[in-house]
């Protein structure tokens, strides 16, 4: 089969996988009035609904992928993701704090927990940036171990928010904490795309340093990667890359650490190929998750944070198991 046969092959199987979630949902699909009949209620749950959130979806999985790859080269840790280093807990402590307050704020279109959620995000960047900066270096041990307890303690914050919370307050937090995309139009898949678009494109620019960088920090420089550069803008970027897609999706786990060891797997540690499989298979794999989250007991919907948990648990664990027995 040709180079350019296999591009075919893989676009149409793409495609297909892609599009099969709009087909499943409890209202009717009808190919007519969608071309057709526009102001049709099949036409707009399709354009305004299904296809925005399969767009959110694939944006937000695509990021958390292409972020866990990252980190785990940048700490040469394979069980480093992009809540490692405690930007969720973040995101999820100004959520919290927004839900709680009661605030009613809009900042071009967006609500008090998306403002709040990503400030949080940007503070928990700020504050662990500038904790693991050791004479103008990052040291990826202490950005590894700031993480985790920054992480912890807004955990903590978290949970005494919780207890002060009466009922209602609770049930929206807790609902938030499990990660959700059901979003309603355009305005949250284009807010993500306009960040992961030149975040992706500076990762991938960058990816053939990022292979020398497998070799270790000196090894890089002596073939004359600027690292400290490299780390630091690769660190900044991609947290707020995470802190984004968290203000608006939640903190959903595991996809991250899942989706680049799987596609390491199959296509081998070049970041050239890697970064872009990456996307690809972490965007499928988050559209598929939610559409199992909105259909296995419909027309109720379970939260997607609990099916990425689900399948991210046994799959860390064997992680670890590993990491065990090979070290």
């Amino acid at each position: 089969m040709s180079k350019v046969l296999r591009y075919i092959v893989f676009g149409l199987i793409f495609s297909v996988v892609l599009l099969i979630p709009l087909f499943i949902g409890e209202s009717p699909f009808s190919i007519k009035d969608l071309f057709f009949n526009r102001d049709s209620i099949s036409a707009q749950i399709i354009l305004n609904i299904r296809l925005p959130r399969i767009v959110f979806a694939f944006l937000v999985g695509a990021s958390l992928s292409l972020v866990g790859s990252v980190f785990q080269v940048l700490l040469r840790n394979e069980l480093a993701t992009p809540y490692t280093l405690g930007i969720s807990s973040g995101g999820a402590l100004g959520a919290v704090i927004a839900i709680k307050t009661g605030l009613i704020i809009q900042i071009l279109g967006f609500s008090t927990s998306v403002i709040f959620s990503v400030s949080g995000s940007l503070l928990t960047v700020a504050i662990i940036y500038f904790i693991a900066r050791e004479r103008y270096e990052l040291s990826t041990f202490t950005l590894l171990l700031a993480g985790v307890t920054i992480g912890l303690f807004f955990s903590a914050l978290i949970l005494f928010i919780h207890y002060l919370a009466d009922f209602t307050e609770t049930y929206r937090m807790i609902r938030w904490l499990m990660g959700a995309l059901d979003v309603v139009g355009w305005r949250f898949p284009i807010t993500v795309a306009a960040v992961f678009i030149p975040v992706f494109i500076y990762l991938y620019i960058h990816a053939p340093a990022f292979n020398l960088l497998l070799s270790g920090s000196e090894m890089a420089k002596a073939r004359g990667v600027e690292v400290q550069k490299l780390q630091k803008w690769s660190f900044i970027i991609s947290s707020v890359l995470v802190g984004t897609c968290v203000s608006m999706a939640g903190p959903i786990g595991f996809i991250g650490l899942i989706v680049p060891h799987v596609v390491r797997l199959i296509m081998g540690p070049d970041h050239r190929k890697l970064f872009g499989v990456v996307v690809l298979a972490g965007g499928l794999f988050l559209i598929w998750c939610d559409t199992i989250a909105r259909s296995i007991i419909a027309p109720a919907e379970l939260p997607v944070g609990i099916i990425t948990s689900l399948i991210g648990g046994p799959f860390f664990i064997y992680l670890l198991i590993k990491h065990k027995v090979s070290g």
